[in-house]
């Protein structure tokens, strides 16, 4: 069977350049990863200060009731 760039098996490129241009989409290809990167980075920063102001919603919240109690 037949390995070539037909018959679907690996892909070559001839330099660290041709793989960064993708074949004249590289601006495509890595600027989808960057956006994905930026938005999955985004996420875990909300995230993570949606879980501060939680715990300290709690903690004020267990505050009012010990000092009611």
């Amino acid at each position: 069977m037949d390995a070539g760039p037909e018959g679907g098996g690996t892909v070559n490129w001839g330099s660290t350049a041709d793989f960064f241009a993708m074949g004249g989409y590289g601006f495509y290809v890595w600027g989808s990863y960057l956006v994905t990167a930026a938005c999955i980075a985004g996420e875990v920063l909300f995230l993570r200060a949606r879980r501060g102001k939680a715990l300290r919603q709690v903690r004020a919240e267990k505050g009012r009731n010990e000092t009611a109690a």
